[in-house]
């Protein structure tokens, strides 16, 4: 059975012209849109540069923009959804970060709003970010720190103070991300199965008819084995799932599928978290083999024991 994670790979539906054109805007796309960001930096902080190359680049720019859209079209046309056809344009590796960097953006927003992202009408969430807090503010402290440092220190170069400005704000507002993104997208239980979520860059779905035992555990050291799937929050996890069969998954920050049987994360409450998914695959058709806090044996089988027979008395 496969997990479907974030990043998976779109169906192929487009033809041979489409990917030959495909083929000739990625490479395209890596030369222009860095020579774009080159040029945007040197206007930014006052660096002449040549009306020929300017022109170039900026022709490059629209050139790549109105291929990219030509296919976009074509690609819809053969059939494919508008996210299947972005996964077939654009790589899967810029997919993948600017996917992220776009969530992590939209927790910031999210988060003091008291908004959740995937819980839905009867569905449950279970917060995991609790015990990573203390860790992202002393970061987020010290990047403060940093950026107030730097500008007092830069302040006699506008170029670079500029540049350093910016990259630092930036790192501000992705180490707060990462904890919006935490709190923002927790673990959700519903009637279909259990969604694990780790920040903006992991999101596992397991049907609850995969899961055959879960258990409570908290481990701070984790062995690497190749069918377990380890999803530490500070260091930790809690909660043990044990799957029916071996499921694949899009894992890490780059999303590269793995193959387990096993799957340890962490919750906020790991014992209200136990309880509801034990309820759940108690409560699905069939038998379930959910196991309970500690090894839980079937009693043993005993003889049932008879009275003694009555002893006779002896002939004298």
């Amino acid at each position: 059975m496969t997990g479907r994670g974030i990043g998976a790979v779109a169906p192929q539906g487009s033809g041979p012209v489409t990917r030959r054109a495909i083929g000739v805007l990625r490479p395209a796309g890596y030369a222009v849109l860095p020579a774009e960001l080159a040029l945007v930096f040197c206007l930014v902080t006052g660096t002449r540069v040549p009306g020929g190359l300017l022109l170039a680049v900026e022709a490059g720019v629209v050139l790549l923009a109105a291929g990219a859209a030509t296919v976009f079209v074509r690609l819809r046309r053969s059939g494919l959804t508008r996210r299947q056809a972005v996964e077939e344009l654009v790589p899967p590796l810029v997919l993948r970060l600017a996917g992220h960097e776009l969530r992590l953006m939209r927790s910031l927003v999210m988060w003091p709003l008291g908004r959740r992202d995937g819980v839905g009408d009867g569905a449950t969430a279970f917060g995991h970010a609790r015990d990573q807090a203390a860790l992202m503010f002393g970061f987020g402290f010290v990047a403060v720190v940093e950026t107030v440092a730097l500008s007092v220190l830069l302040r006699d170069f506008p170029a670079l103070h500029a540049v350093v400005l910016v990259l630092d704000v930036y790192t501000v507002l992705f180490v707060l991300g990462l904890q919006a993104a935490a709190v923002t997208r927790p673990h959700v239980l519903d009637g279909a199965g259990l969604r694990l979520r780790q920040g903006a860059h992991l999101d596992l779905r397991i049907p609850l008819g995969l899961i055959t035992s879960v258990r409570r555990e908290t481990l701070f050291t984790h062995e690497k084995h190749d069918d377990v799937l380890d999803l530490p929050i500070g260091s930790q996890t809690s909660l043990t799932l044990q799957l029916a069969e071996p499921a694949t998954f899009a894992t890490g920050f780059l999303g590269r599928p793995r193959t387990v049987r096993t799957v340890r994360f962490h919750a906020d409450d790991p014992k209200a978290l136990y309880a509801a998914v034990r309820a759940a695959v108690d409560a699905r058709p069939g038998p379930s083999t959910t196991s309970s806090t500690t090894s839980v044996t079937a009693p043993a089988a005993t003889r049932e024991r008879t009275p003694p027979s009555p002893r006779t008395a002896p002939h004298g």
